[in-house]
């Protein structure tokens, strides 16, 4: 196994893992303080890329574009938070479910009317248009900065939950919200502040996604069964959970996909190793869940209670 190409496929799983934090780090908040199951979260990381994309196109300014997908999508998520959702929160789990799978046939309809069937391209920004060399590898500095921006936001996040008096909120909530609302916090506020900063940094994760991925009506439900992944392996509630379930999902996902098709090629004929291998691969981080559900129900970095 050549050492280089281990390094780079690692660095992609890496920069995957990064994506995905950002992604379910505002999913597993969401979950684990409202205990409302949001199947809607994915279709913000689509506007997300779709109003980056828009902008970039617009201005030709990647900052413009991030305001612009950020804040777009932190105020979409604000309205369908108060318009929608919260007509949900007292309802049974199966009601939000389908209620926020019906946002998700919204949303797409909603991408279709406004920028069409076909895929949206959003070109690189020509600062991070080439590459980077990382020890023995030429690593795409554009990838190497989404990796940069993911590990800042989860030290900001970290920063943010453990150490302001807003954090300790959020982490009481995630503890115990009934008791945090007997102490006469306003739930709904923090709630609504938890789903803004949740939908901004999947419009976050949309926009740094949106050069390396078809932008199109849909892209948002694969990536949001991914984000589930990462909560059920991290931890239900746990930002901790989510960084760390995020880059071990991404690493098992990407160094699979890239290595055992060719390790298999060692035990069983060419022709079947060509096509077991990627679909053994694409398993792999379901296999995962499987076990973390077997043997750590509560995920491998559960919220710590007490």
């Amino acid at each position: 196994m050549n050492a280089s190409l281990l390094f780079a496929q690692a660095l992609n799983g890496l920069q995957l893992g990064v994506l995905l934090f950002l992604l379910s780090a505002g999913l597993t908040l969401v979950l684990g303080i409202m205990n409302f199951v949001n199947l809607a979260h994915g279709s913000l990381f689509m506007m997300g890329a779709y109003f980056g994309a828009a902008s970039f196109a617009a201005t030709q300014s990647f900052a413009l574009a991030a305001v612009a997908a950020i804040g777009g999508t932190m105020v979409l998520g604000v309205l369908v938070e108060r318009l929608v959702l919260a007509r949900l929160y007292e309802r049974d789990h199966l009601y939000q479910v389908l209620g926020t799978f019906g946002l998700i046939l919204v949303f797409n309809e909603i991408a279709r009317f406004v920028w069409g069937q076909a895929p949206v391209f959003m070109d690189v920004p020509q600062l991070l248009a080439g590459t980077i060399q990382l020890g023995p590898v030429a690593y795409p500095a554009y990838r190497f900065a989404i990796i940069v921006v993911g590990l800042l936001v989860g030290l900001a996040l970290y920063l943010v939950i453990h150490r302001t008096r807003v954090g300790m909120l959020i982490r009481a909530g995630a503890s115990d919200a009934q008791m945090l609302s007997a102490l006469g916090v306003d739930n709904g506020l923090v709630s609504g502040l938890v789903f803004a900063v949740g939908a901004g940094l999947a419009g976050l994760a949309g926009l740094m996604a949106g050069p390396i991925l078809t932008v199109q009506p849909g892209m948002g439900e694969p990536v949001l069964i991914l984000a589930l992944v990462v909560l059920i392996t991290g931890g239900i509630g746990s930002i901790r959970g989510a960084f760390y379930g995020a880059l071990i999902v991404g690493v098992v996902d990407t160094v699979g996909r890239a290595f055992l098709p060719g390790l298999l090629r060692d035990f069983v004929e060419r022709s079947f190793a060509q096509n077991a291998g990627p679909a053994i691969a694409s398993m792999l981080i379901y296999f995962l869940m499987a076990a973390v559900l077997a043997f750590r129900p509560a995920g491998l970095f559960p919220v710590k209670h007490g």
